[in-house]
C-alpha cells in the first residue's frame, strides 16, 4: 500500500469547490456501441453492453502483468474547470479503477499526436511516458477485507498527492456510485455519492505546473470487471 510522506499525511486542502455548477458540455449515456464510436481502447479489453451500461473486462488473465490492463479514452478535450462524473457498478472485487483527466502530451501537445509512442495498457506507458495527467485511483482492491484508499497521483511521474478513505463497501455494493472529479484553477476534489474524499490544491511545486485542459479516460487493472453510464462533463463557474 502506497502512502505519503509524514509529512503528507493529510492532503494539501484548498477552498473547497462548492455550489451549483455550470452548463453541460459533453453528456453521453455510455449505453451502447453506438455511444463509444469514437472513443479509443489502449490495450486489450472487451467492451459490451448486458445491462444497458458499458461493461470494461479485460481480455487477459492478471497473470499477465500489466500486459493486461487497458484505458479508454474520451474523444473530446475539456478546458480547466470541469466536473467530470460518471455512474460506477463494480463487479468484481478484485482489481483497480482509475480516472484519468486533464490528459494531454507532455508539454501541453495533443494525447492522440500520432508522433508519441504508442501506449497499449500498461503503466509505465502512462506514468512515466510521453503524457502528463492526473489519475485517480478510486477503487484498489487488492486483499478483500482490507481497508481501503483512493489515492490522487500526478504524472508525468508517479506523484502521489492526496488520499482519502474509500467509501465503497466490500462485495455488498449497493451500486450505482456516484463518482465526481472538480477540477479548477489547480484545485480539485473528489466525491463519491456528494461525500468529499479529498481536495487539494496543486500549487506546481510537484511534478511542474498545475494540469488544466485536456482529456478523460476510464483505466482498469485485470480481473476488475466493471460498468459505467451517465458521464457528464458540466462547467465550473469561475472562482
Amino acid at each position: 500500500m502506497d502512502h505519503l510522506s509524514p509529512e503528507d499525511r493529510l492532503p494539501r486542502r484548498g477552498p473547497f469547490i462548492a455550489g451549483p455548477v455550470g452548463p453541460v458540455l459533453y453528456t453521453n449515456p455510455l449505453a451502447s456501441a453506438a455511444d463509444l464510436a469514437d472513443w479509443r481502447l489502449e490495450g486489450q479489453a472487451t467492451l459490451t453492453w448486458p445491462q444497458g451500461r458499458l461493461r470494461l473486462e479485460a481480455v487477459l488473465p492478471a497473470s499477465a502483468g500489466q500486459k493486461a490492463n487497458h484505458v479508454l479514452w474520451c474523444p473530446r478535450v475539456f478546458p480547466d474547470g470541469v466536473a467530470i462524473s460518471f455512474d460506477f457498478h463494480p463487479l468484481s472485487e478484485i482489481g483497480l479503477a482509475m480516472l484519468w483527466f486533464a490528459a494531454t502530451a507532455r508539454g501541453g501537445g495533443d494525447l492522440f499526436d500520432p508522433g508519441l509512442p504508442v501506449r497499449s495498457g500498461e503503466y509505465d506507458q502512462y506514468r512515466f511516458g510521453a503524457i502528463d495527467a492526473y489519475h485517480a485511483a478510486y477503487y484498489r482492491r487488492g486483499r478483500p477485507g482490507a481497508f481501503q484508499i483512493c489515492n490522487l497521483r500526478k504524472s508525468h511521474g508517479f506523484h502521489l498527492v492526496a488520499q482519502g478513505g474509500d467509501p465503497i463497501p466490500a462485495r455488498a455494493w449497493q451500486p450505482p456510485y456516484r463518482i465526481r472529479m472538480l477540477i479548477r484553477s489547480g484545485h480539485l476534489q473528489f466525491e463519491i455519492d456528494d461525500l468529499v474524499v479529498y481536495a487539494w490544491h496543486d500549487e506546481g511545486t510537484i511534478g511542474g505546473l498545475p494540469l488544466g485542459p485536456g482529456r478523460i479516460g476510464f483505466r482498469q487493472m485485470s480481473p476488475l470487471v466493471a460498468e459505467y453510464a451517465n458521464l457528464e462533463i458540466r462547467a465550473l463557474d469561475p472562482e
